[in-house]
């Protein structure tokens, strides 16, 4: 085991599970990433070790047939996925966003219906917010929901979503005027319909077409997709929770937790970039001996491990401060934004000290390089974590004059 990003204070039962996944990032992940990465081909073979695994129910509840565990071992298992290759966790990521908001806010028969299923990995989530033209102001969405006798009539095009294609469970956030006078702030009148879906492309149920997978500089095999509603009809059952108007909390509330995985995918994309550096480093001769021993690159991976360490003692506070019940935006948010930025400088540090082999499609530092950028904007972007940080430090340090 490796001395950094060590997390005190684990139970057995923690300690083996995250000592398992490593084992299978190491086995069954880090060998074949770069090629599959290369090939943008979907990791089927890894997906269904992770399904064996009971990954996919690792925080559902034991009653559904999960594992009941809490968001600090799930984060802690992200990290060491990442580390193998950070798509695989983008594919686990999606599906337990949309677990944990059906676990927080689903009716009892949309618990019973789905959690098991997903537990089993046999329904497979995805969650979609974001539009072509509005990013990160979830305000703006344009899709709405029309209301026509016991269903809905969904319309929209919504973009970005990981796990387009292959899932067939997607939580969409849609503004729901029906009940809401006008007037009513953006962020009262949205609503989150649970869509059920076959998985692929095309017109994958009637009124609804995933068209196809977006192209990336990066975040490859992992299919990111657009979602196109016309004349959707969705049964009013499948309303997250029963009641219109709560969709925008819902979504905030599962973003939370999912910044906290993205902090962890940092963290573990880092820590990878760190390995190859450091066994680069010490094989690598200049001027006669191994660039190790020279002083400049001492240096660097100095900075390199302190900023992983940091970067892991911040997401597992904020996995922690969830985990007790208590509200953690500012520890999320202040988390995906130290690790992902740190992520990125972590490894450009690594990719200089592999000179102009880390160029090489031959290198897996030269895949990490396309990956690190995605969590700078994955989950809001670096700029709203200092938005959500400098509101909440306001809230919590308000001037008494």
């Amino acid at each position: 085991m490796a001395r950094l990003a060590q997390t005190a204070g684990l139970t057995d039962v923690q300690q083996e599970i995250v000592s398992t996944v490593r084992d299978f990032v190491d086995k069954e992940i880090i060998p074949v990433a770069t090629e599959l990465e290369h090939r943008d081909e979907y990791p089927q073979q890894i997906v269904d070790g992770l399904k064996e695994l009971g990954l996919f129910g690792l925080m559902i509840p034991e009653e559904y047939g999960g594992l009941g565990e809490s968001l600090l071992t799930y984060a802690l298992c992200v990290e060491e996925i990442a580390r193998g290759w950070m798509s695989v966790s983008g594919i686990i990521n999606t599906h337990f966003i949309v677990a944990y908001m059906l676990k927080q806010h689903g009716t009892q028969e949309q618990k019973d219906y789905f959690l098991p299923k997903m537990a089993a990995g046999e329904i497979r989530g995805a969650f979609s917010m974001s539009e072509p033209g509005l990013g990160s102001d979830v305000s703006a969405i344009t899709s709405k929901a029309v209301k026509d006798g016991d269903e809905y009539v969904l319309t929209g095009q919504k973009m970005w979503l990981t796990n387009g294609g292959t899932s067939s469970l997607v939580a969409v956030l849609v503004r729901s005027d029906e009940g809401h006078p006008e007037g009513t702030p953006p962020h009262k009148s949205m609503t989150t319909f649970l869509v059920e879906k076959e998985p692929g492309f095309g017109e994958v149920r009637p009124g609804l077409t995933i068209p196809g997978k977006i192209e990336k500089m990066g975040y490859k095999g992992v299919d990111t997709t657009e979602l196109i509603m016309d004349g959707l009809r969705i049964p009013a059952d499948r309303v997250l929770g029963g009641v219109t108007g709560r969709g925008f909390y819902q979504m905030m509330d599962g973003v939370e937790v999912g910044r906290v995985n993205v902090a962890a995918r940092g963290c573990g994309v880092a820590q990878r970039a760190f390995e190859l550096a450091v066994a680069y480093a010490q094989q690598r001769h200049t001027f006669g001996k191994p660039i190790a021993q020279h002083q400049a690159i001492q240096f660097k991976l100095a900075e390199m491990a302190t900023k992983v360490e940091a970067a892991h003692a911040m997401m597992v506070n904020a996995a922690r401060k969830k985990d007790s019940g208590q509200r953690n935006d500012l520890e999320a948010g202040m988390a995906k934004y130290l690790a992902s930025e740190y992520c990125k400088e972590v490894v450009e540090d690594a990719f200089r000290i592999h000179g102009g082999y880390g160029f090489s499609k031959e290198y897996e530092i030269e895949r990490l390089y396309r990956e690190a950028p995605m969590l700078l904007i994955g989950e809001g972007t670096a700029e709203i974590q200092k938005m959500i940080i400098g509101r909440r430090l306001l809230e919590e340090y308000r001037f008494q004059g």
